[in-house]
């Protein structure tokens, strides 16, 4: 076996036969990863040089998981990754085609240009950068930024319109599309309503206190309701203290810098959001970027940073940053967060963790990835997350030691710089945590979170049965479904609408070319009505646009996997 074939069966991947019984090729494997292998069981399919390494690795590895770590992602079937470039590829040709065509005054070109006075200055739009979106978005354009005219809960409203130019621009028919099952929204816990606790108490705050601040924390913008949500934040994580921010991306984007900068060295997964790696950058660090969840890259960097030191003086980095999300919003993958913490520990380095989708979604409690793997707060120096998904808000938050919070209070742009939350705001926050805390006096929050972790193992099973290639972790809400195809991003959100199902669509630049898909959002607002009728409409949408890619089965017995893989060199 190659190296790459090892090191997938030593990190406990099974591969699973097609359910067709034909000859598998290698493209139609599923990688399941699960750290829960038997160790006699492995010890069989390593080389003798890598033995005594390997063996200690996946000995480390199953000793740190307190439960079995799976998570799926079958790899591109090869006829299917060729078509998809194929695909591209016309597409690519026709938009040439068309921007000679608009050149040559024959198309109507409506996109911005400078005016034929300014062509010496310095150009506003660089056609090559924009001709993606002129030619290939703008074809399916429709799937995005529908208004909704409703709360955006486990049903929604969307306002019809109709595009008279091929979806450069949309009117508005004034008819409204009732009752669509919104399978898009980060709704998690269900607390996007306007009824219940939450609303009532947002609605006697905005009475009180209004609904702007119109000052900063520093001056006339500190609330009492904003130390209140931030000794609950603390007390929910576990922590000393936290930090309340009016804005979830900022959060991020303004907070990194503060913390890191030239001479300090930053790590982060090749998957984190725009946010995390815009704080990055304009921290002034040095980046260096591992594959996502792959610990042997991230160990390197480490092992690297540690050695060798800064480029040309090397000497020591001041600081050396971690940062991972837990769970990836496009991936639907976990953060390997109990070995992340290991080689933290090992190599004497900072962790920073966006918790933006995990909080609240995850864990017995509901308190993150931290809570999922049953691990100790103090051990995250930096935990970040947002209010914006299960608490049904705005904004995000900082938690960690006291002098973390205190030092950020006086140097971070989002504290010193920005208006305050909403008072409202707040209070939607205080009143969905203390629900998911059950300090409200009722089982309603557990029940959520019971019942969310429900919907997501069913809907999850439900579409493997259905023949469809799933990414990520099997107690992730966010499923995305794979799609490949370019025609196939917008046929699959306009026929899904059609069915009175909401969903996002997803394809490049935001995920890799080959790697169109939906992603669907599990809520536990969700009725299992509503997840039935939502499949029923997603198989019906398969078949008709044959996305249907998933060729496994039963799986493989690992002497079997690894004879196949053998006869493959």
């Amino acid at each position: 076996m190659t190296e790459g074939t090892a090191s997938k069966l030593l990190n406990g991947d099974t591969c699973h036969r097609t359910a067709n019984g034909k000859k598998s090729v290698r493209n139609g494997f599923v990688k399941n990863h699960c750290l829960f292998q038997q160790q006699q069981q492995l010890q069989k399919y390593r080389r003798p040089k890598e033995k005594s390494i390997q063996s200690q690795h996946a000995s480390r590895n199953a000793s740190l998981y307190n439960k079995p770590f799976v998570e799926s992602f079958e790899e591109t079937p090869l006829l299917v990754a060729v078509l998809t470039y194929m695909g591209y590829g016309i597409l690519t040709i026709f938009g040439y085609l068309r921007d000679f065509l608009r050149d040559w005054k024959i198309e109507k070109c409506h996109i911005a240009r400078e005016r034929e006075e300014q062509k010496d200055f310095v150009p506003l739009y660089q056609d090559f950068e924009n001709f993606y979106t002129r030619n290939l978005y703008m074809r399916i354009r429709d799937n995005w930024n529908r208004p909704i005219c409703s709360v955006p809960g486990a049903r929604m409203d969307l306002v019809e319109r109709v595009t008279p130019d091929y979806n450069w621009t949309f009117e508005h028919t004034g008819k409204v599309i009732k009752d669509v099952i919104n399978m898009g929204s980060y709704n998690y816990l269900g607390f996007a309503e306007n009824v219940g606790t939450c609303a009532e108490e947002s609605a006697d705050v905005t009475l009180k206190y209004g609904v702007g601040v119109n000052s900063t924390r520093n001056e006339m913008g500190n609330l009492d309701k904003h130390e209140e949500l931030e000794e609950l934040v603390a007390r929910f994580l576990g922590v000393e203290a936290s930090m309340a921010f009016g804005m979830g991306f900022a959060t991020n984007s303004m907070n990194i810098p503060a913390l890191a900068g030239k001479g300090c060295l930053i790590l982060s997964d090749e998957l984190n959001h725009a946010s995390l790696v815009l704080g990055a950058r304009l921290s002034g660090s040095t980046i260096r970027v591992f594959k996502h969840n792959n610990m042997q890259s991230l160990e390197k960097l480490l092992r690297d940073a540690v050695v060798h030191g800064q480029p040309r003086t090397h000497r020591p980095w001041k600081k050396i940053l971690i940062l991972v999300e837990g769970i990836y919003s496009m991936e639907g993958s976990l953060v390997r967060l109990p070995e992340v913490i290991a080689l933290k520990k090992k190599y004497k380095a900072y962790l920073y963790l966006d918790e933006a989708h995990s909080i609240g979604a995850l864990g017995p409690r509901g308190r993150g990835v931290v809570d999922y793997f049953g691990l100790d707060p103090r051990d995250v120096d930096i935990m970040m997350g947002t209010f914006t998904k299960s608490f049904g808000a705005a904004g995000g938050y900082i938690g960690g030691k006291k002098e973390l919070i205190d030092y950020l209070r006086s140097h971070s742009h989002s504290a010193v710089y920005a208006t305050s939350m909403s008072p409202p705001v707040a209070q939607q926050i205080i009143t969905s945590m203390k629900c998911i805390m059950g300090e409200d006096g009722t089982t309603l929050g557990r029940d959520r979170l019971r019942q969310l972790s429900e919907n997501t193992t069913y809907f999850r099973r439900r579409l493997q049965e259905l023949g469809f290639i799933i990414y990520g972790n099997e107690d992730s809400p966010v499923v995305p479904v794979m799609l490949y195809m370019p025609a196939k991003i917008g046929a699959f959100g306009r026929e899904m609408l059609k069915r009175n199902i909401g969903t996002v669509v997803v394809g490049f630049p935001a995920t890799p070319i080959i790697e169109s898909r939906a992603r669907f959002c599990v809520s536990a607002a969700h009725t299992r009505e509503m997840l039935d009728t939502a499949l029923s409409a997603i198989s019906e949408v398969g078949d008709l646009l044959q996305v249907k890619y998933s060729r496994h089965g039963r799986p493989f017995p690992l002497e079997e996997a690894t004879s196949f893989l053998e006869s493959q060199e």
